[in-house]
């Protein structure tokens, strides 16, 4: 450990309480209806942040993401909102806008206030909730879980995560975070994904080689090789399994922390983010998803090294994205009407 630090290597830690909140000044909250069968999740703070995203998936869903392009004239926003519901769930940021408006924040434009929320939605329209509602239900439930946020939240069938389904488990939401060098990151991450986040038939998460202690099991990797290796062995050969097209997909996330980062710094951590994504579903970013990582950077913390802490920063986001997909579907409880198990009940 430490010659690994003497060479000036990162050493990530895990967070005091492995959620995106390690990151001081931010908040979650979370709503849900659990007979529609999804939910709603917002990461707002204090006060504005610097915020970017970064789109892989073949089929999004989003509102206001341009304006978190760098050249753009607002470079903070006042939350973030992960949600179910297609398009129907992108009117949750309407109730945050309310909540916000409420509490007197918004960007500036003479007298008024405006609340800047960009959002990005799930498809969880076929899970076997009721989907028959006269009225919209999100903006209720985005002003909900705006209401609610905190430090400290719960995981699995919750919010953003509540109607979550992957190929053959339920998905959810799912959190985790590290320190290095005096910087905290975290991710927060709502897993409904097309393909798989185990290996093959077994218990084993792909993102297992970046478990800190035994967050989703401590069950190790599984076995690489054909069928023959056992019923849980990954055939790199063999066709993955995914959802059928009409069930829908998209895993959506935030990264975050408290380095002071500019909106393009942040961008380029939202794409480093990814590859967290591609280490832990299989496959990812496909036609069929709407994969998105927003990124968020609170500025409590100036770079030392602008070149290193950015390349650690995007590492350390990778890694706690990874993590907090398998804590998602680790974490998952079952409920009625549940089209598929759990990964406790199938292999708990």
């Amino acid at each position: 450990m430490a010659g690994a630090a003497s060479r000036g290597i990162a050493m990530f830690e895990k967070g005091a309480k492995n959620l995106i909140t390690d990151v001081a000044g931010l908040y979650v909250g979370h709503a849900q209806d659990d007979v529609i069968k999804t939910g709603v999740t917002v990461l707002t703070a204090e006060r504005p942040f610097v915020a970017g995203v970064h789109i892989i998936g073949g089929a999004p869903g989003t509102r206001e993401t341009a304006l978190l392009s760098p050249e753009r004239l607002v470079q903070e926003v006042d939350a973030l909102v992960l949600a179910g519901g297609s398009a129907f769930g992108l009117d949750a940021a309407s109730g945050v806008m309310d909540g916000l408006r409420a509490a007197g924040r918004g960007f500036a434009v003479g007298d008024q206030l405006v609340p800047i929320v960009p959002a990005a939605i799930l498809f969880d329209l076929i899970n076997g909730g009721d989907k028959a509602w006269g009225q919209n239900p999100y903006p209720a439930l985005g002003r909900a879980a705006f209401e609610a946020a905190s430090p400290d939240f719960v995981l699995g069938t919750v919010g953003a995560g509540t109607g979550a389904l992957t190929a053959d488990l339920k998905g959810g939401l799912g959190s985790a975070s590290v320190t290095f060098d005096g910087i905290t990151v975290g991710a927060l991450v709502a897993v409904n994904a097309l393909g798989r986040v185990t290996m093959g038939d077994g218990p084993q998460f792909w993102a297992a080689p970046f478990e800190l202690g035994a967050e989703f099991g401590g069950l190790g990797t599984g076995a690489l090789g054909t069928g023959a290796l056992g019923t849980g062995a990954f055939d790199p050969s063999a066709r993955p399994l995914v959802k059928g097209h009409r069930d829908g997909a998209t895993t959506i996330a935030i990264v975050a922390t408290d380095a002071a980062l500019t909106q393009a710094q942040a961008t380029r951590m939202a794409t480093a983010a990814h590859d967290g994504m591609a280490r832990a579903i299989y496959p990812a970013h496909t036609p069929m998803d709407g994969d998105l990582v927003f990124a968020a950077a609170t500025g409590a913390q100036p770079l030392r090294d602008p070149l290193m802490d950015t390349l650690h920063l995007g590492n350390a986001a990778a890694l706690c994205l990874s993590r907090a997909i398998a804590r998602a579907v680790f974490e998952a409880t079952p409920a009625a009407h549940d089209p598929l198990p759990t990964w406790a009940e199938k292999f708990g």
